[in-house]
């Protein structure tokens, strides 16, 4: 009796059926998988195959160049197929294959590879297909949300940086304004603020771009007093 449900529990064994024997378990039969595309297939999405068929950039050229391109996808969405094996076999001229080449790459299709011998892989962007294993295709697609992720948090800090710096140019600027009306004791003083301030800023636990800036400004404002050489004290 199972204590947890006070159901009884089946004992299903198997029987040999020559000897009689009574075996632990059962045999499980399992059909052979079958394969309905022996010489290879990919997964498509019909989505990005409606955005191709409504895109009318794309020729009769250009889809006949992508059809043979999937016809030699490798696993992982890998391509690496020289321009004149396509242009062979479409009866193309070379120039046209890679003028539909460069077009598939300007609309994303295609991503450029590394350059093997004296061309370029490619690689099919994976929201048009995939050919290989479906969990190397979310490995992909995490690595994708991780770059573009990567790539928005630096480009607002580039934001951030430049607003910054605009800031600090705008306060220089006016700090080189307030320098050329000082008198020489006051010119001695702020000439040893900056030495200060540039010690501080070596301190700052800051990126190098940004320390790179805060001390060409300060550089600025030290150049300025040196234009006013009378006013000096030697």
């Amino acid at each position: 009796m199972n204590p947890s449900h006070g159901k009884r529990l089946r004992q299903i064994k198997s029987v040999d059926q020559s000897t009689g024997e009574v075996l632990d378990g059962v045999v499980v039969y399992c059909a052979v998988k079958q394969n309905p595309y022996a010489n290879g297939w990919i997964m498509n999405s019909q989505e990005a195959l409606e955005t191709i068929a409504k895109d009318k950039d794309f020729t009769g050229e250009t889809l006949r160049v992508l059809m043979y391109l999937l016809s030699r996808l490798d696993f992982d969405n890998w391509i690496h197929t020289p321009l004149q094996e396509i242009a062979d076999r479409l009866g193309m001229k070379r120039p046209n294959v890679s003028k539909a080449v460069n077009l598939l790459e300007s609309k994303g299709i295609l991503i450029r590879g590394p350059k093997i011998g004296r061309s370029y892989a490619f690689r099919l962007n994976p929201y048009y297909g995939w050919k290989g294993k479906v969990k190397n295709l979310d490995d992909y697609r995490r690595k994708q949300v991780e770059e573009e992720v990567k790539n928005l948090v630096k480009r607002h800090k580039k934001n951030n940086l430049q607003s910054v710096s605009n800031k600090i140019q705008e306060e220089t600027n006016s700090n080189n304004n307030e320098i050329k009306d000082q008198p020489p004791d006051e010119l001695e003083n702020t000439r040893s603020g900056i030495e200060v301030a540039r010690k501080e800023i070596l301190k700052l636990n800051a990126d190098e771009p940004t320390r790179t800036m805060l001390l060409s400004l300060l550089d600025q404002m030290d150049e300025m007093i040196k234009t006013q050489p009378e006013k000096i004290k030697s």
